[in-house]
This record gives structure tokens, C-alpha cells and sequence, in this order.
């Protein structure tokens, strides 16, 4: 163990030492987090909370790591984000130069690479299902997303694509997703990003003092997987009540979902459960608002 510890000190100043305008863009944003000799557990299977409203965007749950205690679950949450058009690329776990590098996510116009992992609800390994803006409102994929009886004004039913089909956490090295970026990708990098909110932050934050949030206390299931907001997760940390929607991937545990604390959303009618597999197969014909886009990984609309 001591020997991991000065590795990881070597690799910090490493990466230290590197100039932020030679880091690619995501990371030059949302840092670089090291973890030396050992993979992030497998990600856990979880129901979707009910979407709080229109304009809100799915940032699916991912492990995080300090030093005190090892790999903790950041629970995906519905969120706003910075900008009228952005989108969300969530944060992954990479095999680098014998460590495991993590990658933060980011606000920006598309989606980019996320390792290739499958977080669900749309993040399937490549781009995002889950909606698209379109003239500054945002359309909502009911195939993936949890809308329940909650009112939004966009909504329009596609089949999502499935990259990978693995609850593995980690691209590359032994056992990891084998993808690299496309081209796209690529070019998606260099755009400009917006790194995540405050409230993100300390939604990450507020996981890391949560004990039963830790791999080494839970042993890969989470106390609170998903949250209808961050408020929803800080009112209620020990996961103490169930809440149906959608899921992320099928025949693992199913680990606790929170619902938004408000009376509101309290008082929507749960949606029925439905499995990603289910949701594939879906017919086009259900289709209800409006034919679904040819790429909706792209972002359109105005800054606010």
C-alpha cells in the first residue's frame, strides 16, 4: 500500500507539472483525479426518480474516490444546466500509464467521450438518447426518460442504442470498456466546455461525507443510487425510501431512487418500471409530440 501512496504522489506532480493549456479540454476543466492499483466497482443498477419539470437534464450516478476511504457513489441526480443548450458528458474512469485516471464531466454544445460506458438513461457508450435542445427548449426521449405524469411540453418516444451491454465502470486495462474516441469525439473536445455547477459540486461533495455512499461500506450498492435533485438527496442521505422508474440496465440490484422532496412531486403518479431492453423495443408507432432527431447527441438554442 505504501508503495501505491508514492506512486500516486509521482503521478500527481506529474500531472502537476503539466501546463492546463497542454490538458484536453475536459480535463483541463474538470481536473484529474488519480487512483493507483485498483478499478472502480462495477456500476450499480438503479430506477430513475420522476424528471422535476421541463429544462432539466439527467447527469447519470458515478464513482468518485478520495484517499480516506476509496471509491464513494455520486448519485445521478436531474439537474439544470449553466447554459440554454448545453449538454452533459459524464465523467469516466480510465486505464492510463498503470493508473486509473479519472476523466470529469462537463457542460458543452455536444456530448464527448465518456469512455464508451453504458450509465443508462440514454448514456449508453456514445452520445445521449435522452433528448436534444431544439430553439432554446429542450425534447425529452419518454422511451429513457421517467416523465411520469410530471408536465413537460416536449416529449416524442425513440428506440435508444445500446454500445455496450456491461455494468463495467472503467475504460481500458484488464477487464475494461475497449473504446476510443471518434473522430467526432475528437473535435468535440476542443469546443468550449463549461465545467459542473456549484450545486453539482456539492452534491459530490455531500456523497463523500456519507459513509453508506462508500464501496468499502456497501460493497458496491449504494445507499442512495439516484436522487430526483440534489435537495432530494441531502433531505434524505440514508436512502430510506423507494421511488419507480425507469432503469439504467437489468438483473443486478436494484438500489435506492429518491423523489424530489417537494409536495409536488411527491403527489405524481409513478411511472411504470421499465427496463432499457423493454424501451428498445418499443414500436415507433407509440410516438406521441413530435418525430424524434437524426442525431440527438447535438445541441441547438441560445446562451441565456
Amino acid at each position: 500500500m505504501a508503495s501505491f501512496k508514492t506512486i500516486r504522489r509521482l503521478l500527481i506532480a506529474a500531472v502537476l507539472a503539466v501546463p492546463v493549456a497542454l490538458l484536453p479540454t475536459a480535463q483541463a476543466h474538470a481536473g484529474v483525479f488519480i487512483s493507483v492499483g485498483f478499478a472502480p466497482p462495477v456500476l450499480p443498477v438503479y430506477a430513475q426518480p420522476l424528471c422535476p419539470g421541463d429544462g432539466y437534464i439527467w447527469t447519470p450516478g458515478y464513482w468518485a474516490y478520495n484517499e480516506d476511504g476509496g471509491y464513494y457513489w455520486v448519485p445521478g441526480v436531474w439537474v439544470q444546466p449553466p447554459t440554454v443548450g448545453y449538454l452533459w458528458t459524464p465523467a469516466y474512469w480510465g486505464w492510463e500509464n498503470g493508473a486509473y485516471l479519472f476523466h470529469g464531466g462537463y457542460w458543452g454544445p455536444h456530448v464527448g467521450f465518456y469512455g464508451g460506458i453504458n450509465y443508462g438513461f440514454g448514456y449508453g457508450g456514445v452520445g445521449f438518447e435522452g433528448g436534444y435542445w431544439n430553439h432554446g427548449a429542450f425534447f425529452y426521449n419518454r422511451s429513457v426518460a421517467n416523465l411520469g405524469g410530471v408536465r413537460v411540453t416536449n416529449v416524442y418516444v425513440r428506440n435508444v442504442t445500446i454500445v455496450n451491454h456491461s455494468n463495467v465502470a472503467f475504460n481500458g486495462g484488464h477487464g475494461g470498456i475497449e473504446a476510443r474516441p471518434s473522430a467526432q469525439e475528437a473535435q468535440f473536445a476542443h469546443e468550449q466546455h463549461v465545467e459542473a455547477t456549484h450545486e453539482q459540486a456539492e452534491h459530490q461533495n455531500f456523497a463523500a461525507q456519507n459513509r453508506s455512499q462508500f464501496a468499502s461500506v456497501n460493497h458496491g450498492r449504494p445507499g442512495v443510487s439516484a436522487a430526483a435533485s440534489p435537495a432530494a438527496f441531502h433531505a434524505n442521505p440514508t436512502g430510506a425510501s423507494h421511488f419507480g422508474g425507469n432503469q439504467n440496465n437489468a438483473g443486478v440490484h436494484n438500489n435506492t431512487a429518491l423523489a424530489h422532496p417537494t409536495p409536488e412531486a411527491r403527489t405524481q403518479p409513478e411511472a411504470t418500471q421499465h427496463t432499457q431492453a423493454q424501451a428498445r423495443t418499443q414500436p415507433a408507432a407509440n410516438t406521441q409530440s413530435h418525430a424524434a432527431p437524426h442525431a440527438n447527441n447535438q445541441a441547438h438554442g441560445e446562451k441565456r
